[in-house]
This record gives C-alpha cells, structure tokens and sequence, in this order.
C-alpha cells in the first residue's frame, strides 16, 4: 500500500503538472463519481467515516446530507483560510498536490448539486491564488470542469476568491460574508450554511484536507479508505502539522490512531526534543488549544478526535505545538493572547473585552508586576469569556490560559507576588 494519501508529491515527482497528475489515476474519482446518483456520492462519503479536517472534526458526509433540497441554487466553498498559529499543511497540499484537492471540490460540488465553488484563501496566500487559477484553467482545457463536463449534463466553474488575512475569516459564516463583500465577521446561528449560507443559500464549507480526501474514497471506495489506517470513529490519514521543540518541525501524514509518542519522537517523523531536553506540554491544535501535560499517559494516547479528549484537550486541526521545559507558561499565553486579542473581530462583547484584558493581566504576570489576586482575576476573566461569544474564537482565547493556571500552577506562582 501506498505511504501518502494527502502528500503523494512526496512520492511521485511533479504531481502538479496535470499531465503527471493523470498517468496517477487522476480525476478517475470525479469521472466515478459523474456516473453515480448524487445521494450515492454522499453515502460513499458517509461510508468512509470521513471526518472534517479543518478543526471540528464533524463527519463530511452527513454535513453534506444537510443541504436544503428545496432552496436553490447550492454552493461549495473550500476553506482555504489557513490562519491557525502552527498549522501549514493545506499550503503544502495546494502547492505540491492540487488537482487531488480540485477534484475533491469538483466531487462535493457534483454531491450537493452546485454549479459554482469558490476556494477562500488568506490574503497572504495570493500566490496559491494565482497557481490554483492556473490549475483550474487547466482543468477546463482537458475537459474536467467548465460546461457538460466530460459529456455530461453536469456544468461547473470553480473561483478562487482571497481574503484580507484575517483569522477571523477561518470561521465559516465569516468566511461567507467576506465572499459577499461584507465585513468578515461570524454569523448568528442558525440558520447553518447548509440551509442559508452563501447569498443565502445552501452551502457547504469544506476544509482544504477535507476536500483532497475524497477523491480517493470515490475512487476506490468506503472500505479501501478504512483499510488505509485510523480507526472505526476516525477512519484514514491525517497530516500533522509539528512545530516547537522539535528537532524535525513539519508535516507528517500519519493514521488515525497513532499516538503522540510516535509523532514527536519517532525518528521518521519529530526526532525528538531539541538539545534533548524534557517534553513538559503538547498543544495539539496550535494556539487555539488545552495545554496537554506531556506524561507517559498523554504521549502513549492515540490520535483521533475522541481519544484526545480523554487527557484534556482537542486534535483539532492538529497542529501540533511541542512544549519542553525550557518554555515558561506565563510567556506562552501572553503570545497567544497578544494573538486573539489582535485577531477579535469586536462583534461581541465578551470576546472583544476579554481578548483586551486577558492580555493586559498576562503582559503584567509575565513582567513580575502582579499578585496572586491578578492570576486569580486573569483566570476568572477567562471562564467567564467561555460559552458567551458569537463564534469560537473567544473560546479559543481562553484555553491555553485556563488550562495553563490549572496544570502549571509553578509556572505562575514564580511570577506573582502576595
């Protein structure tokens, strides 16, 4: 069985020129998937287990399954954003490997019914933007996408559509009103995208990863995809994006179900720690995540979304973030915070306000200005943001500080003064 199924580039030389690309068994997944009923494609996808790549984790078929039959037209938006501190794989996929991630959109656009997708991009990627424009011209010219596609009925055109680089914009309903030209800021819900989302309509938002793996499920089929590795609830491959204290940062595409161990210090993967100090915390979904005590029982635990759980904290996008002991946690939150605080789109109260303060009382703990009633209000501020914003975002601020105090007490009581 092949190593990759994300990062073939890796294995196969020039995998983005769509001459390569087709010698692969390229597009025979979307040339499948044009002979199939529409509701079949969608079973496919619910067969394989196949799960939401971009953070959530919420299984692809069943999102896809939601979209309104009676409300048309249906669109498809790739969630190209990318802004997560520690994550970097999505790049990696639409440089080295993107007619696997076009097809993937040319796929859900055939399952749901849309005529129009638009892949979303961070302002910073304008470049991506550029080659993807060229890739899908390229596309068009060997007859996968445009009008009655390889012969038949079915008719698609794919944009690609940057953003300003806001964080902000990763979120969906965001996302949505920046394509729209509005202020991108997140949405009340409900209504979801799937009834109302693009110019109020049904839409489904897929992450980049998401969206390159299904070609291979089509293709080949739900039980192939299982066989491929992960486990019954989180079934296939996922690329782990490694930064920290690593001797080898990068992304890795390893099953479901490896565990932390073999991640960060397998030799084919992080190498270790550097100057081989003491792991001392993982963040396992960049700088939105829990802070995990790196103990024999965190390390050993397998990666999937339900198991990670288990020891306080979420996969996520996973973007893995090694901690050691060298690293001071009061530091860590208050380049985190520094972070929220700047991205808070303002929209509601309690993450506009507690991003400002979090921040303020972490700049004074990590300069030795303030006392234990501060680490105590800093902790307060921060469980009182959690389950009173808009979107996520605000949520995200809160869990490196609350879990941080709660699992590294030493950390904080170094710096505070009675």
């Amino acid at each position: 069985m092949m190593k990759y199924m994300l990062l073939r580039h890796r294995e196969i030389p020039n995998l983005n020129q769509i001459d390569v690309f087709l010698k692969e068994d390229g597009f025979e997944g979307f040339k499948k998937a044009l002979k199939m009923d529409t509701n079949a494609v969608t079973d496919e996808v619910k067969a394989a287990g196949l799960r939401g790549r971009g953070g959530a984790g919420f299984p692809t078929g069943v999102k896809w399954s939601f979209m309104d039959k009676n409300n048309w037209p249906h669109y498809v938006v790739a969630n190209a954003d990318e802004s997560e501190p520690g994550t970097f794989k999505d790049r990696e996929i639409m440089e080295s490997n993107p007619f696997q991630f076009l097809e993937g959109v040319a796929i859900a656009s055939y399952a749901v019914g849309a005529n129009v997708a638009y892949i979303y991009l961070r302002g910073e990627f304008w470049e991506v933007a550029h080659f993807l424009d060229e890739k899908i011209d390229e596309m068009e010219k060997a007859g996968f996408l445009g009008e009655n596609i390889q012969g038949t009925d079915y008719s698609l055109k794919i944009y690609t559509h940057l953003g300003a680089g806001a964080y902000i914009c990763g979120e969906e309903t965001a996302l949505l009103e920046s394509i729209e030209g509005k202020r991108g800021q997140p949405r009340v819900r409900p209504p979801f995208p799937p009834s109302q989302g693009l110019y109020n309509k049904p839409t489904v938002v897929n992450n980049v990863e998401t969206l390159s793996s299904v070609p291979y499920i089509i293709a080949n089929g739900a039980d192939r995809y299982r066989e491929f590795g992960g486990t019954e609830k989180s079934p296939g491959t996922k690329i782990f994006s490694l930064s920290g204290r690593v001797k080898n940062p990068g992304n890795y595409e390893l099953p479901l179900g490896s565990t932390f161990r073999e991640l960060i210090f397998g030799e084919e993967y992080g190498g270790g720690i550097i100057d081989d100090k003491k792991i001392k915390a993982i963040m396992p979904a960049g700088a939105s995540s829990s802070l995990i005590v790196a103990d024999d029982k965190a390390l050993d635990t397998p990666l999937t979304y339900e198991d990670v759980r288990e020891v306080g904290g979420d996969l996520g996008s996973a973007s893995v973030i090694v901690i050691d002991e060298t690293v001071e946690m009061d530091w860590l939150i208050t380049k985190t915070l520094s972070f929220f605080a700047h991205e808070s789109c303002g929209k509601c109260t309690p993450c506009r306000e507690g991003t400002y303060w979090m921040k303020a009382i972490s700049e004074r703990i990590h300069a030795g200005e303030a006392t234990k009633a501060d680490l105590e209000l800093l902790h307060d501020v921060a469980k009182q943001v959690q389950g009173k914003t808009l979107c996520a975002l605000g949520e995200f601020s809160t869990m490196a500080v609350v879990t941080s105090i709660e699992r590294f007490p030493e950390d904080f009581e170094a710096k505070v003064y009675e």
